[in-house]
C-alpha cells in the first residue's frame, strides 16, 4: 500500500497486519481517481471507515486541504496518526473516533460540509445505501460534491437515492463495486 500520486509519491504506509482491515488497494485507488480527476485544493474531504487513512492521504497528496478521517477501531486510528506523521500531514488532517452513523450525525449539527467523502466500509457490513442515505438525508456533501463507496459488487448502492438531484457511476473491479454520486449544484 502505497501513495500513487501527488506529494510523497511512491511512499509506503503502515498497514495492520491481517484480513481484520481490507486496504483499498492501489489498482482499486488509481480507477476511482481517474474517475474523480483534478483535486481542488480547497477540497476538505471525509474518510468514513478510514482504516489505515490510505484514501484520505491520497486525497492530502493529490493537493486536499484538509481530511477529516473517522473510524471506531483506535487500532484503525493509531494507524491513521502514524501514516498522517510518516507523510507530515497532521496539521491538514483531523482524526474522529466514531461509528459512521453518529459521525454524519455530528457533523450535520455542526454544519459541516464536505467536497468529498469516501466510505469504505467492511463489505459483511453491507451499509452503502445507508450510508449514502444519511450523507444525502443529513446534508453533509456539499453541492457538486462527490460521494465514493466502496462495497462488494453484490451490494447495490445507487438505487436507494433519488437520482433526479445527483449524477452517478459505478465501476465493478473483481470482487469491489465503486459507487461514484455527484451532488447536485441545484
Amino acid at each position: 500500500m502505497r501513495i500513487i500520486s501527488g506529494t510523497n509519491k511512491g511512499k509506503k504506509l503502515y498497514a495492520p497486519e491481517g484480513m481484520s482491515v481490507r486496504p483499498t488497494s492501489d489498482k482499486i485507488k488509481e480507477a476511482i481517481f481517474n474517475i474523480l480527476g483534478y483535486i481542488d485544493e480547497d477540497s476538505n474531504v471525509l474518510d468514513l471507515f478510514a482504516g489505515s487513512g490510505n484514501v484520505g492521504i491520497e486525497f492530502l497528496a493529490r493537493g486536499a486541504k484538509s481530511c477529516t478521517f473517522v473510524d471506531l477501531s483506535n487500532k484503525s486510528l493509531m494507524f491513521v496518526r502514524k501514516n498522517l506523521e510518516l507523510c507530515n500531514f497532521k496539521d491538514r488532517a483531523k482524526v474522529v473516533q466514531s461509528d459512521y452513523e453518529k459521525a454524519i450525525e455530528n457533523f450535520a449539527a455542526k454544519d459541516e460540509k464536505f467536497d468529498y467523502i469516501f466510505a469504505d466500509p467492511p463489505y459483511d457490513l453491507n451499509c452503502g445505501a445507508n450510508i449514502a442515505k444519511k450523507v444525502f438525508e443529513h446534508n453533509i456533501l456539499k453541492p457538486g460534491g462527490m460521494l465514493v463507496i466502496e462495497t462488494d459488487k453484490s451490494e447495490i448502492v445507487i438505487d436507494c437515492i433519488d437520482t433526479n438531484v445527483i449524477k452517478y457511476k459505478e465501476k465493478i473491479y473483481g470482487r469491489t463495486r465503486i459507487s461514484i454520486i455527484e451532488c447536485s449544484e441545484e
